[in-house]
């Protein structure tokens, strides 16, 4: 009859057949919190040291937001254990309390982990672990904020992070740092060579963003002008030149004027030859020869050598006179007459009177 269900051959009629696939597309999707495999691909370790309390929390709710768990732990109530939606819920927050304690180090993990703990409970632990006794912590932050100093930094990325991190963490503690306080403070911990770009910064007071960059251009100047430098000096140092004994010149050996020469000729006792002429005596006489065309110039004052030629005439030929440096004798010179083309002849006698030969 046309009245009478069609059946088909499962047994169902063509009506039960519509109404179950109207049921399956009413079923909810999966909830996007079952996709995420390992949390700490996505959120760091909190340690405290590298990794901020501050730091954390941003990424965290950043993560917690995008796979719709945010309020897990913003304290929005949960529903009621009656409620058809409660053991849906408890999965879901069973999984953020698993994030929470797959971020953390192990000694902070050691302070939060609870049995039977909600995610809320966690997030709430955690935080008076960072946020207690703000007024100690406000100063030890504070402090640390007025010294931070480029110097004692890797780098000017290192640096700026730092300091926009502590302001962070001062807000936390109900100290909030404006802007232009940290601008200032970024230009405060400069080290010297980098006091034009401060002085233009206090002058100009520009954003954070303007001056970090700034201060990067300003390092990035400096690091080339080093580089520079330091290849020039390499270009003007240049290597010592090559050694060879074979070209080396000999030194030839110095003789102490306060010694006798050691070239010697003639017969007898006390004969030597001196720096002017050749000599010969006996004892303490003798007569040497001199060539008055030889300029020489006698140098420092020994008794090896004759009276240097600044001693006066009158007091080298005149009556019997002490001079210092010939053995502290009695010395008395004489001129004998010259000949042409002939040298001059002097007498000299270091014991008594003038002798001749």
């Amino acid at each position: 009859m046309a009245g009478d269900d069609v059946k088909t051959p499962d047994g169902k009629t063509q009506d039960d057949k519509t109404s179950s696939s109207g049921d399956s597309a009413t079923a909810k999707p999966l909830h996007p919190v079952y996709t995420v495999t390992n949390i700490q691909h996505k959120v760091r370790v909190l340690d405290g040291t590298k990794v901020t309390y501050t730091s954390w929390v941003k990424l965290f709710m950043l993560h917690a937001k995008g796979y719709e768990v945010l309020h897990h732990i913003d304290g929005t109530d949960p529903p009621a254990s009656t409620d058809p939606e409660y053991a849906a819920w408890a999965k879901i927050d069973s999984i953020v309390l698993q994030w929470i304690y797959g971020t953390l180090s192990d000694d902070l993990l050691v302070r939060i982990l609870e049995s039977e703990s909600t995610a809320r409970a966690a997030w709430v632990r955690l935080q008076g672990v960072f946020l207690n006794n703000k007024g100690s912590r406000a100063a030890t932050l504070e402090h640390a904020f007025t010294n931070h100093k480029l110097s004692a930094c890797s780098s000017v990325a290192e640096y700026c992070s730092k300091l926009k991190e502590i302001g962070e963490q001062l807000k936390d503690v109900d100290q909030p740092v404006p802007d232009s306080r940290l601008v200032l403070q970024l230009a405060s911990g400069l080290p010297p060579e980098y006091g034009v770009t401060a002085s233009l910064i206090y002058q100009q007071s520009p954003t954070w963003d303007v001056a970090r960059d700034m201060i990067e251009r300003e390092a990035q100047r400096l690091a080339t002008l080093d580089g520079s430098q330091a290849l020039l000096a390499t270009n003007n140092t240049s290597p010592p030149p090559p050694t060879n004994p074979k070209h080396q010149p000999q030194q030839q050996p110095t003789r102490n004027q306060d010694q006798p020469p050691q070239n010697r000729r003639g017969r007898g006792r006390g004969r030597w030859r001196g720096n002017r002429g050749g000599g010969y005596g006996n004892g303490g006489g003798g007569y040497g020869r001199s060539n008055n065309n030889q300029n020489q110039n006698y140098g420092a004052w020994n008794p090896w050598n004759l009276p240097p030629a600044h001693i006066p005439r009158s007091l080298l030929f005149g009556p019997t006179r002490h001079i210092p440096g010939l053995l502290a004798a009695q010395t008395k010179l004489a001129q004998l007459p010259s000949r042409p083309n002939r040298p001059t002849w002097f007498i000299i006698s270091l014991t008594g009177p003038i002798t001749t030969r």
